[in-house]
């Protein structure tokens, strides 16, 4: 065999077995309390879609080939704004230092039910769903700032959840721990989760939260953190070009979270939503969460923001007109 034939051969099986060697040596490090160690900055940015494409059936993966094709095609239609969006750069405003992947090869981020998508509404739900469409009718969607979504008004884009499906861009976070409290803050909008690990039971019934109440534990190396005492007005949800925007939830919602460290770089992020009295049944997801580099910073997201105001202005000028009068 030729001699640099031999020594390439040499150097790849070499690096290989290093870097298999590197991933074995990683142990959990441990907070001075002995809590499995989760701090620093993280992202879960992804392409993975939260349902599955209906063509796609059961299939819980792609091919690595499929992977990286509809990683491309994603970020091609991510950067593939029309002259006429005349709004902000996709392309400057949507990049990070790290790219967005496809979540460990995932055809959806739901993995159960085996077809990747959220479960049929109950008899119960759908009713709700119907009076609430009629009622955003009556009212109409300019009416006041009230009847405009969570995100316009700077509230919450329903990303930080529970469940954390992420956002469309700067989809960061990060994480601190004490030995009493778990917190996640989010760069988008501006949430800090603080989830109380030191056996602090959930707080009565009677008080709902529009982002739930949560309590954590740990099992072995993993964070386990059960919500509930959520409203009926919880909004969480995704990205809009990978989420359905429609998604909504009672007051039996539960959602289960659990939280491990794969090695220094990744965590593993899965949870199960169960909401009797509007899915017809549990359903559950994956997501990863990378480590980036840090800080965080302020989402501003009122600053200079006249899109609000504009759009009632605007839907009072409407009405003006229709009625005959002259607008000022």
């Amino acid at each position: 065999m030729n001699r640099r034939i031999l020594f390439a051969l040499l150097t790849v099986v070499a690096s290989a077995a290093l870097v298999s060697a590197q991933k074995k040596a990683w142990t959990q490090p441990r907070t001075p309390d002995g809590q499995p160690d989760f701090a620093g900055y993280w992202t879960n940015a992804t392409y993975t879609p939260l349902e599955r494409d209906r063509e796609l059936g059961t299939k819980e993966f792609f091919t690595p080939a499929e992977a990286e094709a509809y990683a491309k095609k994603r970020e091609q239609l991510e950067n593939s704004q029309s002259k006429e969006d005349i709004h902000y750069d996709n392309v400057i405003w949507q990049s990070e230092k790290y790219a967005k992947v496809v979540t460990r090869s995932r055809t959806s981020i739901i993995y159960d039910p085996p077809d990747g998508r959220i479960p049929e509404l109950t008899p119960a739900a759908r009713a709700l769903a119907a009076t609430r469409a009629t009622e955003a009718q009556a009212h109409g969607p300019s009416e006041s700032a009230g009847t405009r979504s969570l995100g316009e008004r700077c509230i919450s884009w329903g990303n930080e959840g529970p469940p954390m499906l992420g956002s469309t861009y700067q989809a960061n976070l990060q994480i601190v721990q004490t030995n009493k409290a778990f917190v996640i803050r989010h760069e988008i909008m501006h949430g800090v989760r603080i989830i109380p690990v030191d056996g602090t039971p959930h707080v009565s019934k009677n008080v709902r939260l529009l982002f739930g109440d949560s309590r954590g534990r740990f099992e072995g190396d993993t964070l386990v953190v059960d919500t509930t005492n959520y409203g009926d007005r919880t909004p969480f949800r995704g990205p809009p070009a990978t989420t359905r925007q429609d998604i909504f939830t009672g007051r039996e919602l539960h959602v289960t979270e659990r939280l491990t460290r794969q090695d220094a770089d990744t965590i593993i992020y899965r949870f199960t939503v169960d909401d009797p009295g509007t899915f017809v049944k549990p359903w559950s997801g994956e997501m990863v969460m990378r480590r980036m580099d840090g800080p965080l910073f302020e989402y501003a997201c009122h600053e200079g923001n006249y899109g609000l105001a504009n759009i009632l202005s605007a839907a009072r000028v409407e009405e003006k007109t229709a009625g005959g009068q002259t607008a000022p």
